[in-house]
């Protein structure tokens, strides 16, 4: 069923022309004069995009069909015959073309303010559409001296930022240089925080990445106040510790005792690579699309429907894994400084005989 409304009473509108004066309706350029008067006779009813010649009673509204360009023409148009309209554009088989709006005049209407050059804005000294304040460059800007996009805030040279004075796109703070921060004075991306020079901290003051606490020099600490990667704790200037004030990498805790080994020893070594693929055998999940699922999966996990699938946690490999081991790599794991094998079970369900 049509929402399209029938007038017979005349109707003020707008209408836009090409440079040329026509317009090209379902692609038939009809050709028109300003002032005039034009009647059209089809045959047929009026219809919307079809048949009858058509415009707008909101000026805004015509550059939804037409382009934002200083060399076409707009016209204030009265509709004396039959109109139809959807609330947007309309149409009509009897219209009078009134007289030419001059660019000053349209700025006025389309815009809610002074001296603006785009349109749809509301605010001031606008070139850009659709902003809300003054001064901005852009487009759908909430504030002031945007010439970004869709900002809510003031001065921001980027795009999608909640606050002012951000460079780049998706930060929520002020003064950030980069991507998608939450915080104020970052430089880098995906920072949750204030001052970070780097990517993916969560804190203050950290130079570096994926850091978590204040003031780290390094990448991947949690803690504060380190220089270096990998800490744990406060004021290490050093690599891989866990604990305060150190200043060497501290040897490993291994089978419940200290070791002989640091982490950057043990990272070089043969035996690394096993340990690491041991980690990799204890936790094999795997999301199983409904597509790929047995007819007993989907009974015995019946929210698949609305999931599209399960989750698989696989049977435990680690013992075969073990058991097809070389002697030579079994001995690399066995030769690990403090092994005990009731431990080495309780930790990975392996049987070392």
């Amino acid at each position: 069923m049509s929402d399209d409304v029938t007038n017979h009473n005349p109707v003020h509108g707008y209408k836009v022309f090409k440079a040329d004066w026509t317009c090209s309706p379902a692609g038939n350029t009809k050709q028109y004069a300003c002032p005039g008067r034009f009647e059209e006779v089809w045959g047929f009813p009026l219809s919307l995009c079809e048949h009858g010649m058509h415009f707008c009673e909101r000026l805004l509204d015509c550059f939804e069909f037409y382009g934002f360009k200083m060399e076409y023409h707009v016209a204030e148009v009265i509709a004396y015959g039959e109109v139809l309209t959807d609330g947007v554009k309309s149409c009509t088989d009897k219209l009078e073309i009134v007289r030419e709006l001059p660019w000053e005049e349209v700025f006025s209407l389309v815009n809610i303010g002074y001296c603006c050059s785009g349109l749809g804005n509301t605010g001031n000294f606008n070139s850009g559409n659709y902003n809300t304040g003054d001064r901005n460059q852009g487009n759908y800007n909430v504030g002031n001296d945007n010439p970004g996009y869709k900002n809510v805030g003031d001065f921001n040279t980027g795009h999608y930022n909640v606050g002012s004075f951000n460079s780049g796109d998706e930060n929520v703070g002020k003064h950030n240089k980069g991507f998608c921060n939450a915080g104020n004075n970052n430089i880098g991306w995906w920072n949750v925080g204030d001052c970070n020079a780097g990517d993916k901290n969560v804190g203050d003051n950290n130079t570096g990445s994926e850091n978590v606490g204040y003031s780290n020099i390094g990448n991947y600490n949690v803690g504060s106040g380190n220089i270096g990667n990998y800490n744990t704790g406060c004021c290490n200037v050093s690599n891989y510790n866990t604990g305060y004030f150190n200043t060497e990498e501290q040897p490993l805790m291994l089978f419940n005792k200290p070791s002989n080994l640091t982490r950057k020893q043990l990272k070089a070594s043969p035996v690394n690579y096993l340990i690491e693929e041991l980690c990799r055998m204890k936790s094999q999940v795997s999301f199983i699309q409904e597509k790929q699922m047995t007819d007993q999966e989907k009974a015995e996990h019946r929210d698949y429907e609305v999931t599209g699938g399960f989750i698989r946690v696989e049977q435990d490999r680690t013992q075969d894994w073990w058991d097809n081991l070389s002697e030579e790599n079994k001995n690399l794991i066995k030769e690990l400084p403090n092994f005990d094998p009731d431990i080495f079970y309780k930790c990975t369900g392996i049987k070392v005989e």
